[in-house]
């Protein structure tokens, strides 16, 4: 049985297939095999499979073992009211997308939400926009981009971040920059709560994806081409706003794209 390398071993190699690993593209004549490749969308395919198993190490030591303790310490209703109140708080970022994106309901959809959410709903611990039928989504600018018509570039994987791809990583720098939560204050206490909601997101995020984690990797022969073919169905209605398809009134957490499989509600 092979052992997986440890997270420095596997960081240092993927640090120097970066210099120039490619996946080989098949031979133009075999016509099936050159569709694949162009499909999966994956070039560096070599230097992605490394990332993921530096991802996995140092989930399996420290993000699903942290993730486990919050559900069994944390009462699944308190979980929910964090799980509401850190969807409230990326509101204006989705808001501000869909402005961007020319989506007018889906902009009054929004702030209607996040106005009713956080004057009744104590901050949007209660998401009584959703009790009362009017659920959430969300829109991130890696999604803007491609309504714009940027093209997402070659398929990736970064450790920690999961699945993504230059157009989605360039979304989540200007999703961050925009982010006006983090530009209220400052001194020890306001980023002592900025990093205590990046620790709660984390969370969160893999405490929803603990069965989606654990039925991949028991039952999936190649993890890491699942992840990135659920990743990119994912995107892809995610950009069509075809929400319910893509399980997307969590949205993204703002730390990356997880595992690319359904976020927490």
């Amino acid at each position: 049985m092979r052992c997986p390398p440890s997270p420095w071993q596997a960081l240092g190699l993927s640090l120097l297939l970066l210099l120039g690993a490619c996946a080989t593209r098949p031979d133009p004549s075999d016509r099936e095999a050159v569709a694949e490749y162009e499909q999966n969308n994956d070039p560096l395919e070599p230097t992605n499979r490394v990332s993921y198993e530096v991802h996995d190490a140092i989930d399996r030591a420290v993000l699903e073992p942290a993730a486990r303790g919050y559900r069994a310490v944390v009462p699944g209703p308190v979980r929910t009211g964090i799980g509401n109140a850190l969807a409230n708080l990326r509101s204006p970022v989705t808001l501000l997308n869909d402005l961007l994106q020319g989506e007018g309901d889906r902009a009054r959809i929004t702030l209607g939400r996040l106005m009713v959410n956080t004057v009744l709903g104590l901050g949007g611990v209660f998401d009584l926009s959703r009790t009362w039928g009017v659920p959430g989504h969300t829109e991130d600018f890696g999604q803007t981009l491609a309504v714009w018509g940027v093209g997402e570039g070659p398929y990736l994987f970064i450790p920690l971040l999961g699945p993504s791809n230059p157009r989605d990583l360039a979304g989540t720098g200007v999703d961050f920059a925009a982010d006006p939560v983090g530009y209220f204050g400052q001194g020890t206490i306001v980023d002592a709560l900025n990093w205590t909601r990046v620790g709660l997101t984390v969370l969160d995020t893999r405490e929803g994806l603990i069965e989606t984690v654990d039925g991949l990797r028991q039952g999936s022969l190649d993890p890491y081409a699942t992840i990135r073919s659920g990743y990119r169905q994912r995107r892809a209605a995610q950009i069509r706003n075809r929400d319910a398809d893509a399980g997307a009134e969590g949205g993204p957490s703002g730390l990356g794209r997880g595992f690319g499989f359904q976020p927490r509600p």
